[in-house]
């Protein structure tokens, strides 16, 4: 019934007055835990998890418990997996959570925020003490239906935040400087701080800020934008450049972005969570480099924005060799539905079904055949999932995770060969 509901058009309004009591409730349920705490917010369409990451590790390499909420993880100095497909949970697991966080002694939350939590309260009750901007691109357009009401729904965060770290290089931060209450920009092209000498590499980025050489372990021009924001974190919590280089430079990666899996193979396999159509993008610029072939594999999510299907189909297809299309959180639509939409992007593109683009709707399959027709020299990326555990199917969640697929793949593929022999 729920699900039938939920495809109505007024329905996410609808529901805003329960999810503003449930946040009321559950935020005097716990005592205003978040009270407690100093918190850093991240929000974003991209980077926000790896931000927060980078923040984190900065602030415990400086010696202060902190705690996290992420995507991928949350707690303190021991992380919890967060299993469920949600960036904000629900605001009374989240004020239960941040509780949890306040009574193990913690002194700092970073708190990755999405603009689905802001619009539905679910961070009422919680001080904000610097708010970060990541970026603004096309996603979740289902829910918001216009850019501009999502990027106001973003925007809550920082009318509320004491103090507001920008992107100067994205168009949003025009209207966000407006309504913030203090703030300073960062950028590449623009903004009060800016990197110099940026280096790329495959093993991650560096470039030198102010008299700080930052390096990351994790690569993509991305994370220069990532590793800034984190940088004017430290400088306006008073930590030293020493901190904030060695706090950033010693994170050695971030579950589901840009991991690279070896098990000796002669090719190079990344598994990444992009699944937004400038993320992925930004994926394929990392890898710009890479002079052998390319072979994707992505799926889009059911009952998600279904815009966005042939724009992802036309990247993967402008950037990749060969495209495998399959899969991801279908939920209760039709994955030869979803998978058409990227089909008919790719198409468009130049890519012919059955040559070198394939559609292959079970995922554990996607991806063994992307494995077994790369050669020596080429990259495979599998892209949308990044660190989940499950995959959502009509019949419910079923365990799946990337990484533990691709490992044993390419066991699989290794033995296989080895018989051959």
């Amino acid at each position: 019934m729920k699900k039938l509901l939920e495809k109505l058009p007024f329905y996410n309004t609808a529901v805003l007055p329960y999810h503003f009591i449930q946040a009321v409730l559950s935020t005097a349920k716990y005592h205003r835990p978040a009270q407690k705490l100093r918190v850093i917010g991240v929000t974003g369409t991209n980077g926000k998890t790896t931000t927060c990451f980078m923040i984190w590790h900065m602030l415990k390499c400086a010696g202060y418990k902190t705690g996290i909420m992420t995507t991928v993880a949350y707690g303190t100095d021991k992380l919890n997996p967060e299993l469920g497909h949600m960036t904000t949970v629900d605001a009374t697991t989240l004020n239960r959570r941040i509780s949890e966080i306040a009574n193990d002694g913690a002194e700092f939350l970073v708190l990755e925020i999405t603009s689905h939590a802001l619009a539905e309260y679910r961070t009422l009750g919680i001080p904000i003490e610097i708010a970060v901007f990541t970026n603004l691109t096309h996603d979740h357009l289902d829910y918001h239906k216009t850019l501009t009401k999502y990027r106001a729904a973003k925007g809550k965060l920082f009318k509320k935040a004491k103090f507001s770290i920008l992107n100067a290089d994205d168009p949003a931060t025009k209207f966000y400087k407006t309504i913030a209450k203090k703030y300073i920009t960062y950028g590449i092209k623009h903004g009060q701080n800016r990197p110099e000498n940026i280096r790329l590499k495959v093993s991650g980025v560096e470039y030198l800020y102010h008299e700080m050489n930052i390096k990351t372990n994790i690569p993509g021009e991305f994370n220069v934008y990532n590793s800034l924001a984190a940088a004017l974190v430290g400088e306006r919590l008073g930590l030293t450049n020493e901190q904030i280089i060695k706090g950033i430079g010693t994170l050695e990666s971030v579950e589901g972005r840009m991991n690279i899996i070896d098990e000796g193979q002669p090719f190079t396999v990344i598994v990444d969570y992009a699944h937004a159509p400038d993320a992925i993008e930004k994926v394929f610029d990392s890898v710009k480099g890479h002079k052998g072939r390319i072979i994707s594999v992505h799926g889009g999510a059911g009952r998600r924005d279904p815009s966005t299907r042939p724009i992802r189909g036309r990247i993967l297809a402008k950037y990749s060799d060969i495209v495998i299309i399959t899969e991801d959180d279908s939920r209760d639509e039709d994955p030869a539905t979803i998978a058409a939409g990227f089909i008919a992007g790719a198409k468009k593109e130049g890519k012919i079904l059955g040559k070198d683009l394939i559609e292959e709707l079970d995922r554990r399959k996607a991806i063994e055949l992307a494995l077994s027709k790369a050669k020596k020299g080429d990259l495979v990326l599998i892209l949308g999932k990044g660190h989940e555990k499950t995959i959502l199917r009509a019949d419910g969640p079923h365990d799946f995770e990337d990484t533990k697929v691709v490992r044993e793949c390419l066991l699989k593929l290794r033995n296989s060969q080895s018989r051959q022999r």
